[in-house]
């Protein structure tokens, strides 16, 4: 057998595998794509340092907050999402569903909760004014959206 057909088939055994490795790899994509599609929900603004003296006054703690958007058409069910601040802070979305294109605040402070405004109901502030980064989860605990602000230094976090 001459070194070119060895060549040739070793060549066509190596085509077929990544062939075979590009088919394997299309529904996860495509899977990839239907996701982003379905839960465009994303931070969309942070108010982290509340206007005026930071006093702690149940006034000053709801000028903090965080805007959560749907970006898509479709209402969406946040019910056991979690929004969480960098130090570990947790919010726990409760039967809240934020409806198609809609904008919903959550709130630092107390207050009663409605269609467009959630409260924590901490009475300390939970967003560092300066540096710290927001975390959307859902309910199966997958990262929708994170934003950051402040602090150059750790905008990059290093996966090794």
């Amino acid at each position: 057998m001459s070194a070119a057909s060895t060549a040739r088939r070793i060549a066509a055994t190596a085509l077929a595998a990544g062939a075979l490795v590009s088919v394997a790899a299309l529904p996860a994509s495509a899977h990839d794509g239907d996701h982003h599609r379905t839960s465009r929900v994303e931070i969309s603004r942070v108010q982290a340092d509340s206007p005026g003296h930071d006093n702690r006054s149940n006034r000053s703690l709801n000028n903090e907050w965080i805007e959560i958007t749907n970006a898509t058409r479709h209402s969406v069910n946040l019910d056991g999402w979690t929004l969480k601040s960098e130090d570990g802070h947790r919010y726990r979305f409760n039967h809240v569903r934020l409806d198609g294109r809609a904008t919903i605040r959550i709130h630092t402070g107390e207050g009663r909760d409605t269609r467009t405004d959630l409260f924590q109901d901490r009475r300390d502030y939970v967003w560092d004014n300066h540096s710290d980064t927001a975390t959307l989860r859902d309910d199966r605990g997958r990262v929708v959206d994170t934003e950051s602000w402040g602090g150059r230094h750790h905008h990059h976090h290093n996966h090794r």
